[in-house]
């Protein structure tokens, strides 16, 4: 009996590390990323929910920037929801988040990029919310 569950743990590791090596294997060139700039965390999470609601898109990391006249913004953090997914559905999800945002506090930027470069890629990684 032991013997079989010591298998079954085998193969449930298996199928896990198989998982976790597509989901790696999802985010390539070939994916659109949408790029939606909004004023505060709290909007970015709307304009997120949003987003993943009106369309088949996986979010990537958030990333923040205060920029240097952060005290005359209606919020002092600029936060930036990606949205990863087809480019039609990156679109739906981008005009849905904007939307959101608008009701809440803004949007500083927007803009989709169809195919983004190798070197891209590895930058949109970066995330200060990582950081102090």
């Amino acid at each position: 009996m032991e013997k079989e569950t010591s298998r079954e743990r085998e193969r449930s590791g298996k199928m896990e590390k198989e998982i976790e090596a597509s989901v790696g294997k999802e985010t390539s060139s070939e994916e659109a990323v949408g790029l939606l700039e909004v004023f505060g965390l709290t909007c970015a999470f709307l304009a997120a929910d949003a987003g993943c609601k009106a369309a088949d898109v996986r979010l990537e990391t958030f990333d923040k920037n205060k920029p240097a006249n952060a005290d005359s913004l209606p919020v002092p953090l600029l936060v930036t929801v990606k949205f990863r997914g087809s480019v039609a559905a990156v679109e739906a999800a981008m005009e849905a988040g904007e939307a959101v945002a608008k009701t809440v506090t803004g949007v500083v930027q927007k803009h989709i990029i169809p195919r983004p470069t190798g070197d891209t890629e590895k930058m949109l990684k970066i995330s200060a919310l990582d950081k102090n």
